[in-house]
């Protein structure tokens, strides 16, 4: 009766081992059977020892084990692909997202302030992750580029969109909102798309970390400057609110790296989803929150904030080509300067300008931005780069 049990425990094995795609593994599966029924000769009975049992039993957690390692690797590539492919296709999302938030913007009404704000903040530290104390240093080693690009960034772009607001005749309230994407830092999408358009992601990413630094002074001081005239600015809870939104979220991001390298090894792979996510919903309340003003605002509006980004992308390109960068180093700084922080503004512009028109420009840049920039990149990514830098 023993033997027959004993018999029945070791197909049972065999079975398991086979199901689970070891089969190939005749050694594995014959070691299995001998510790279960010993070895075969003439007039061997089978028997159960206690110590072959417990050997079993390890050799059977270990099989399940190795097969739940290799589905969840294999569960993890699907997922990789998946999010390298929606992160690519971004733009995409962005425009699907803004068509829902003019059909239906009710579908947005749960996304509040708060939430606004804590999306935002999400985006900086999936940012400041990436980021180590030695990647600040590094920026003191490309003066001349990070200069340059921080030139184009708060210098020519305000006054671009200060030129085409008045050029398009739009009113206080659309004039101080544009002039704010101009005077805004650089978004995080610029990094992605200097990637799609060869150029110097590391030199992308070291000059949106010097403009996003920049912003806790450069955006309350350009905005009180050129437009404290024309609306009632809250320069000081402009400030505020970058340091808490910005500078809070990068340090907390960095300090993670640094200290728990480990932790943010296992976020980084989720760092382009919730990139994705946060933008899409970013674009989609911004735009519900003030469709009607969209709509009424007309081609004067949507056509000069399209040209912010455009000119100021081909002048970002030339000026440095000019200036004597090279064609990777200007392709960089073309899509960093054409690339804004508008959803950043459009917190801005709602939680510290008096005139309620001044979010729209920022809603509508979130959308012509991300069109604009990837056209930019994807045209380049099929110029050949002519030199070796």
């Amino acid at each position: 009766m023993r033997a027959h049990i004993t018999g029945a425990i070791a197909c049972i094995l065999a079975t398991f081992t086979v199901t689970n795609g070891f089969a190939a593994k005749a050694p594995v599966l014959h070691n299995v059977v001998n510790d279960v029924i010993g070895p075969q000769s003439s007039g061997y009975r089978p028997s159960c020892k206690v110590e072959s049992g417990r050997s079993t039993l390890r050799m059977s957690t270990h099989v399940a084990a190795t097969n739940d390692k290799a589905l969840s690797t294999f569960c993890f590539d699907i997922y990789t692909k998946t999010a390298n492919a929606a992160t690519i296709f971004f733009p995409l999302w962005t425009v699907l997202f803004t068509a829902i938030a003019i059909k239906r913007p009710s579908t947005f009404d749960f996304f509040t302030t708060e939430h606004f704000t804590a999306a935002l903040s999400a985006l900086m530290l999936s940012m400041g992750i990436t980021l180590t104390p030695a990647d600040i240093v590094a920026v003191v080693s490309e003066p001349s580029s990070i200069l340059m690009q921080f030139s184009l960034c708060y210098g020519m772009m305000p006054i671009l969109a200060m030129v085409l607001g008045k050029a398009f005749g739009l009113d206080a309230g659309l004039l101080a909102g544009i002039v704010l994407v101009g005077s805004m830092n650089g978004g995080q999408a610029s990094n992605l798309c200097t990637y799609i358009a060869k150029g110097n992601v590391a030199l992308s990413v070291l000059m949106t970390t010097a403009t996003t630094v920049g912003a806790i002074l450069m955006t309350p001081f350009l905005c009180k400057t050129i437009l404290g005239a024309v609306v009632p600015i809250d320069a000081k809870g402009i400030a505020v609110s970058t340091c808490q939104v910005v500078l809070a979220p990068v340090a907390v991001g960095m300090t993670l790296n640094k200290f728990f390298p480990n932790v943010v090894k296992m976020m980084l792979p989720f760092a382009p989803v919730v990139g994705v996510v946060s933008t899409c919903l970013l674009v989609a309340s911004a735009v519900a929150q003030v469709v009607d003003l969209i709509l009424n605002a007309g081609m004067g509006l949507q056509v000069s904030v399209l040209l912010l980004h455009l000119v100021g992308g081909i002048v970002g390109y030339w000026l440095p080509k000019v200036a004597g960068f090279g064609e990777v180093k200007s392709r960089t700084m073309a899509i960093e300067t054409s690339t804004k922080s508008s959803g950043f503004g459009f917190l801005l512009a709602k939680l510290h300008f008096g005139d309620y028109a001044a979010r729209v420009p920022s809603a509508v840049s979130i959308v012509w931005l991300a069109l604009t920039v990837s056209l930019l990149s994807v045209f380049w990514r099929y110029m050949p780069v002519r030199e070796a830098e």
